[in-house]
């Protein structure tokens, strides 16, 4: 198959970043024939997929086959433009996130969103992380205090910051930005990371960052994230989906998927011959 991703999967395994997945991972969100409509456009067609937690699934594919969509269905983000509707079911833990008696809100802090271009308020570092536990009802200085340094070692951001947490946010690099998103996240106590191609717009040095940053955070997070780099995909995850044209094409681990994909549309993708 392909010499590049061969080696880069070989180096990945020596650095001990092979897969850990076993047939025994529970199953953090399970995706039963789901489809999405933006009006009468239809952008998901009948995706069916289990993510299992503490791991990093990939989403790779061409401009607009429907990855972000689907990011966005795991967490209701949708609903918010207007028009969309759906079929099909998404569960979490079980649960059918879509059932009248979920709290959208509540559905929202378990799993968070971290978007492609870093966006953190205009205030300073401090309160752009203490927003979140803010909204839930915690004042308490010293508690806010305990969570915004948590949150903040997380995304390994701490040490370059903890001198200047009322300086304003808008004041730090886009790497730095991106990490202060990813902290701002986390201080809601989610399970669940959804990335939309989180490096996009970081030089390599930064991307690097977030990469190494994601390694830690499955540790403790089960992350679903997009990406249009195949390489960061080979870097990062557990298990890659690739999607063509709204549908789940093929969904494997890692490793196999970019060595020994079963379908001729997922080996052309990967290989560069389309996309």
């Amino acid at each position: 198959m392909s010499v590049g991703f061969s080696r880069l999967l070989a180096e990945r395994q020596a650095q001990g970043r092979q897969s850990s997945l076993t047939a025994q991972n529970h199953v953090k969100i399970a995706v039963r024939q789901f489809s999405l409509w933006y009006n009468d456009k239809q952008a998901l067609f009948d995706i069916s997929m289990h993510i299992p937690e503490r791991a990093v699934t990939a989403i790779i594919g061409p401009s607009g086959c429907g990855k972000s969509s689907f990011l966005r269905a795991l967490n209701r983000m949708n609903e918010l433009i207007e028009g969309t509707r759906h079929s099909g079911e998404i569960f979490l833990d079980g649960e059918e996130i879509h059932q009248r008696r979920v709290d959208v809100v509540a559905l929202r802090r378990r799993v968070g969103m971290v978007f492609q271009k870093s966006n953190p308020f205009p205030k300073s570092i401090f309160e752009n992380v203490a927003y979140g536990p803010r909204i839930s009802g915690i004042s308490r200085r010293t508690q806010l205090m305990d969570i915004v340094e948590r949150c903040l070692r997380r995304a390994a951001l701490w040490e370059e910051v903890k001198d200047r947490l009322w300086d304003s946010a808008l004041t730090l690099s886009g790497g730095q930005q991106q990490r202060l998103c990813i902290a701002r996240a986390l201080a809601t106590d989610p399970e669940v990371l959804l990335m939309d191609e989180p490096a996009s717009a970081l030089d390599p040095a930064a991307t690097a960052r977030i990469e190494d940053l994601i390694f830690e955070l499955k540790r403790n997070y089960t992350i679903v994230i997009v990406t249009h780099n195949m390489q960061q995909a080979a870097r990062i995850s557990d298990l890659t989906a690739f999607f063509f044209q709204g549908r789940l094409v093929e969904m494997g681990q890692t490793d196999t998927l970019f060595t020994r994909p079963r379908l001729k549309e997922t080996e052309d993708y990967i290989t560069g011959r389309f996309g």
